[in-house]
C-alpha cells in the first residue's frame, strides 16, 4: 500500500489574509482540494492522510460541504512544528505497513503526475527520494556585511512530495526533534540515510504569497 501525507498548517500571514492560505480559492477551487485531487489523479488506491490543525478542521469540513468535495482521506491533527505534524500523520499508518509514503506540502497543488510517479517508483528502489529543480538565478552567500557569489550549479531547490520506504520514515521519525529538521529528507539524513534526487517540475510552486496566487491562476489558465 502506498501513502501520501499532505501537511497543511499555514496561517495565511504572508498572504495578508484572515483565511489560511491552503483554503484560498484558485480559479474556483481551494488550493488544498486541488492538491488532494492531484494525488487521487495519480492513483485511485493511494491512501491519503491529511494533516490539519485541530482549530481549522471545522472550517475545512464546511468548505468540503460547500464545494461538494468528497475525496477519500484520513485526517490527523497538526502538531507544534512540521516534524510533529508529519509524526501525527505517520501514526495513522500501521506499524507493519510496507510500501512507499510521500510527504507533500498542502499548498503545492501542481506536482506533475510524471514527477509523483518518478518519486514513488524511485523510492521503491532507493528508499529515500526528493524532487529538485535547478537554480536559475545567481546565488550569493552572505556573512555579516560581506557576500560572495557561489556556483549555482552546485545547488538545487527542493520540492515535495518527498518519498520514502514506509518503515524507513517511521524509524526516522522516532528520533527526538531538533530545529535542524527542516524537511523529511533532513530527518532521514540524521539517521544516516542517503537521499536520491530526481527531477521535479517548475510549476510545482509553493503558494505562500499573493504573487504566488497569481502564478497559480496563470498555470491553470494555460
Amino acid at each position: 500500500m502506498d501513502y501520501i501525507i499532505i501537511v497543511a498548517g499555514g496561517k495565511g500571514l504572508r498572504m495578508g489574509s484572515d483565511i489560511p492560505k491552503q483554503f484560498l480559492p484558485v480559479n474556483g477551487l481551494p488550493v488544498l482540494m486541488r492538491t488532494i485531487r492531484r494525488f487521487r489523479e495519480y492513483s485511485a488506491d493511494i491512501n491519503i492522510i491529511l494533516v490539519l490543525p485541530k482549530s481549522q478542521q471545522d472550517y475545512w469540513q464546511e468548505l468540503c460541504k460547500e464545494y461538494g468535495f468528497d475525496e477519500r482521506y484520513s485526517i490527523a491533527d497538526g502538531g507544534e512544528t512540521r516534524f510533529h505534524s508529519v509524526s501525527n500523520g505517520l501514526a495513522l499508518i500501521p506499524d507493519d505497513a510496507d510500501g512507499v509514503v510521500g510527504v507533500h506540502d498542502g499548498v503545492r497543488p501542481f506536482p506533475s503526475i510524471d514527477v509523483i510517479t518518478r518519486c514513488y517508483e524511485t523510492a521503491r528502489e532507493r528508499g529515500a527520494v526528493i524532487p529538485v529543480i535547478p537554480v536559475v538565478e545567481t546565488v550569493r552567500h552572505t556573512e555579516g556585511d560581506s557576500s560572495r557569489t557561489v556556483p549555482r550549479d552546485e545547488y538545487r531547490l527542493v520540492q515535495t512530495p518527498q518519498t520514502f520506504d514506509v518503515q524507513l520514515l517511521k524509524r526516522a521519525y522516532r528520533q527526538p526533534f531538533t530545529p535542524m529538521f527542516t524537511d523529511d529528507a533532513s530527518v532521514a539524513e540524521a539517521m544516516g540515510e542517503s537521499i536520491t534526487l530526481v527531477e521535479g517540475n517548475r510549476e510545482n510552486i509553493k503558494i505562500t504569497t499573493p504573487f504566488d496566487l497569481k502564478i497559480a491562476q496563470a498555470i491553470l489558465r494555460n
